[in-house]
């Protein structure tokens, strides 16, 4: 899923508030932008010293250090054991990615996201011990591909290949009618969590009582198969 500042899913995200990314490519400087710009601590890693300046002027990051993350040495003088969560943003250079990866895990860094070009590559990822494997342009085509066919879905949080939480427009088809009366268990295999239909997009009701009448154009959020998810109406 995309790193949106939508105010349900940032409140379902770790609590944690200390994150490093290495490697300053343009998906390591987004994700440094997207997390520094939610109000998370981040460091930004990159053997380029030119990237390295470059996200301490466009205060992307709250520090930013020139160092080689393939070095163990380099990684703990720079303190990366002592964060829980590290994105390796490594995803052309197939050995310094891998080797990284391996070098954080036997820091016992908690987790490792880590990018991968390919599937190979990602395999690869996941032997050394990356926690989280992402393939960003394949998520990214995914994404657009749902977003021109189902755009009613404004966000999804996958919690495996089969199972996510998405936040969609309550549709048309929906207007009026209780919770009981959709029986989206049923009917979908989906459950409602939450609801926003009160004129604020950023506040939900958690759990909302079964007999509450939904209105087109809110927002619902829902969770359960993704087969579900993609038979929802949408209008």
């Amino acid at each position: 899923m995309n790193l949106s500042s939508l105010t349900f899913f940032r409140n379902l995200r770790s609590s944690n508030r200390q994150f490093a990314i290495i490697g300053l490519g343009r998906f390591g400087r987004a994700v440094c932008t997207t997390l520094h710009g939610l109000g998370y601590e981040v460091l930004a890693i990159d053997t380029d010293e030119r990237r390295v300046a470059q996200a301490l002027t466009d205060q992307i990051a709250a520090h930013a250090v020139q160092l080689d993350s393939t070095q163990p040495n380099a990684l703990r003088e720079a303190g990366i054991p002592d964060f829980d969560t590290v994105i390796v943003a490594i995803g052309n250079y197939v050995e310094e990615s891998i080797i990284t990866t391996l070098n954080l895990k036997e820091a016992s860094v908690p987790h490792v996201v880590a990018k991968a070009s390919s599937e190979i590559h990602g395999k690869l990822l996941n032997r050394v011990g990356a926690d989280h494997v992402i393939f960003p342009e394949h998520e990214m085509g995914c994404e657009l591909a749902r977003s021109l066919t189902r755009p009613g879905l404004l966000d999804r949080f996958e919690l495996d290949p089969d199972n996510s939480i998405v936040e969609v427009i309550v549709p048309k088809s929906f207007d009026q009618k209780t919770i009981v009366d959709l029986d989206l268990r049923n009917r979908f295999g989906l459950t409602l969590l939450a609801l926003s239909q009160g004129g604020h997009p950023d506040k939900f009701e958690i759990n909302p009582s079964p007999v509450t009448r939904l209105k087109a154009g809110g927002v619902m959020v829902v969770i359960g198969n993704n087969k579900g998810i993609d038979r929802l109406p949408m209008e």
